[in-house]
């Protein structure tokens, strides 16, 4: 029945219908769903697809035929919450990552060097067993740039690498060629000071020899255990009679004893010997037997703290304070010189 004012037109126009356009047009969900059967159909679908239809329908619809164009379209695409929890554990990972040995050793305001203790004048023990030095002068300054207090632990030569591996300390400055197998187990900066063999002895008949009439059994050299003087005596005068010693003085004593004919070991330690003993009776330096970088090691790999001591030892060139430590305790620049002819 049609009211007054009404036309058909009208009522149907009136029929209610969810974001559509039109009767069975396109956007519009509820096209077709007149009847009783046809409603319950469209009940159905729209249970399936979880909407009321729509514009939100007809974005599903563009999204389905993009698929069946692209079938890889949305095979990457992580859900939202997936992204979440990606991007937190990010930034747990970044808050949790280890401190260096820079923010250890300034965290704690203490830097902890490895030191033998026996090689005068790098490093060595004074009254009541106060360690000084070359070496150990240097360790105070990094100390003093890094803004931190300086431990200093005396190790035994051949366990200082060990040490450092174990974070017992964090750097050794003892007097320590640079040598490719021990730059396998550390890093190395430098080197700060460039040495030789020499030796030292009281014979002349020694002082005055060519190298193979030392290379024979009735030669007796001291040389310190796990140095590259041992390793050096090792390769170049396999038939002498090496002596094994803890360290530069009882080295000496074994000269001075006769119990060694002479002593192998670095270029500073002979000029060192030399002054601090002038009535010993030693006749001759045989220098720069060898090319001996000497370096400050560190934990290898890493990048940031390597960084930061070659950066100071740079400094320490610039301002000439490396130069003044040479002069200090060598009474020259720290570099090896030919010694004066006789």
């Amino acid at each position: 029945m049609v009211r007054p004012g009404h036309s058909p037109g009208a009522a149907a126009a009136a029929t209610p219908r969810s974001f559509g356009v039109g009767p069975g047009g396109r956007g519009d969900s509820n096209a077709g769903c007149g009847g009783p059967t046809q409603a319950a159909r469209c009940v159905t679908a729209a249970a399936v697809k979880g909407r009321s239809g729509g514009p939100m329908a007809y974005n599903d619809r563009h999204q389905a035929q993009m698929r069946q164009r692209n079938p890889n379209m949305n095979r990457w695409k992580l859900p939202g919450a997936a992204v979440m929890v990606l991007l937190l554990s990010m930034v747990t990972v970044a808050a949790a990552a280890p401190a260096t040995r820079l923010d250890r050793i300034v965290g704690r305001g203490q830097l902890v060097l490895g030191t033998s203790g026996n090689m005068p004048p790098m490093t060595m023990s004074g009254e009541g067993g106060r360690l000084s030095g070359f070496d150990i002068d240097m360790g105070r300054l990094m100390a003093s740039m890094l803004g931190v207090r300086l431990e200093v632990r005396r190790i035994p030569f051949g366990e200082l690498l060990p040490a450092l591996e174990r974070g017992d300390v964090d750097v050794v400055i003892s007097n320590m060629t640079i040598t490719p197998r021990r730059n396998l187990r550390v890093a190395f900066v430098g080197p700060y000071l460039e040495s030789g063999k020499c030796m030292l002895t009281r014979d002349e008949a020694l002082a005055k020899a060519e190298g193979k009439d030392i290379n024979v059994p009735a030669t007796r050299i001291a040389v310190m255990e796990g140095s590259t003087s041992q390793r050096f005596a090792h390769i170049l005068l396999p038939q002498a009679t090496l002596v094994p010693v803890s360290g530069p003085l009882e080295g000496v004593a074994k000269v001075k004893s006769g119990a060694a004919g002479g002593l192998l070991t670095d270029y500073p330690i002979c000029l060192f010997l030399l002054k601090s003993n002038p009535d010993a009776g030693f006749v001759s330096v045989l220098s720069l037997l060898t090319y001996e970088p000497i370096g400050i090691a560190l934990p290898r790999g890493d990048t940031q703290y390597i960084n930061w001591t070659r950066n100071f030892l740079d400094r320490l060139r610039g301002t000439g304070t490396l130069k003044e430590l040479g002069v200090r305790w060598f009474g020259r620049e720290a570099r090896p010189q030919e010694p004066p002819a006789e």
